[in-house]
């Protein structure tokens, strides 16, 4: 929570800033969930913010995204090509079930899962620079089912192997990079798959670790 002083005529005291009523309802989703979030561990010391949850089709919390870094702009952007940052995707690992309405079947979750989300997060803030602005749509729909066939596919050339800290331990993950950035997943305690992209920032010297305190993020 940040605070602000405003010295006035009159010396008025420190005030604390108030936080906006999206940022808590968004904190308070993922307070909601019952599986741990990771983030990068505390060897990266720039900004950090919470992005939207996604939730299952009866409202149960199922993964989100804790970014770092600048917030990612589109490529085509001025000033894209110099940004850094790395977004990491939590997804609470599950079987197929059944909805918690009982109207019908939920998904699993797997490390696919976190592969998906890390690159189709990717895809959100590019735009190849050449591309008319009206095609985008086509583009992107494009990239994204091929984004989907490649988390399908985690054992094929696409993919290289990867080991990163996870709580301090080793864990191994699937890697791939592309001309837009990286893209990462894998599995942690907990029960759940850590997915990761980034753009600006090296993929090999990062390390993950659980959220501690996610209400610090608000």
């Amino acid at each position: 929570m940040e605070t602000t002083s405003r010295v006035g005529a009159q010396d008025a005291p420190e005030a604390v800033e108030a936080v906006p009523a999206a940022r808590l309802m968004v904190v308070d989703g993922y307070l909601k969930a019952p599986f741990p979030w990771y983030a990068l561990d505390e060897a990266f010391t720039g900004p950090r913010r919470l992005m939207p949850l996604g939730t299952a089709a009866d409202g149960e919390v199922q993964h989100g995204s804790i970014g770092h870094g600048d917030e990612p702009l589109v490529r085509a952007d001025s000033g894209a090509e110099k940004q850094r940052f790395a977004v990491v995707v939590t997804v609470a690992s599950s079987p197929v079930r059944r909805s918690g309405d009982g109207t019908g079947v939920l998904e699993a979750t797997t490390v696919s899962s976190a592969a998906w989300l890390a690159g189709s997060g990717l895809l959100s803030c590019t735009w190849p620079p050449q591309l008319d602005h009206t095609l985008r749509d086509d583009w992107l729909d494009q990239q994204t089912e091929t984004a989907f066939e490649l988390a399908d596919d985690l054992e094929g050339p696409a993919w290289s192997a990867l080991s990163l800290p996870v709580d301090g331990v080793p864990v191994p993950f699937h890697y791939r990079e592309s001309e837009f950035g990286w893209v990462l997943a894998g599995s942690a305690p907990g029960g759940v798959h850590i997915g990761a992209y980034g753009r600006g920032m090296s993929a090999y010297g990062l390390g993950f670790s659980v959220v501690e305190d996610i209400e610090a993020y608000a």
